[in-house]
């Protein structure tokens, strides 16, 4: 087993921890907002881990340069459902920009 393999194998399994870890925060989390906090948040650093473990792996430019694609495709798309869900639950509270928050002019 070769260096390069054990970096990988490390950047795999640290993605499989935050893939993990927005899973439990998908699930124990009291509210929405919070829930697309911890899933947005952990998954995307989850799978940039496991990109790039998988390039280092792979050890050819072309299948890590799809991979990092992949990882900025997903990172642009799952932010802008996070954007869109948040938005439309806040849409549907009530909530607006300036609720809770006092004019002090």
């Amino acid at each position: 087993m070769s260096v390069a393999d054990v970096i990988a194998i490390v950047l795999i399994s640290a993605g499989c921890f935050f893939f993990l870890a927005g899973t439990v925060g998908l699930l124990r989390l009291p509210d929405l907002f919070s829930r697309l906090h911890a899933l947005t948040k952990a998954d995307n650093l989850g799978l940039g881990l496991v990109a790039a473990g998988m390039a280092i792996y792979m050890a050819n430019p072309w299948a890590a340069l799809k991979l990092f694609f992949i990882w900025i495709f997903t990172l642009l798309a799952s932010s802008t459902a996070c954007y869109l869900i948040s938005r439309f639950a806040r849409e549907q509270a009530g909530v607006t920009a300036n609720s809770g928050k006092e004019d002090e002019r």
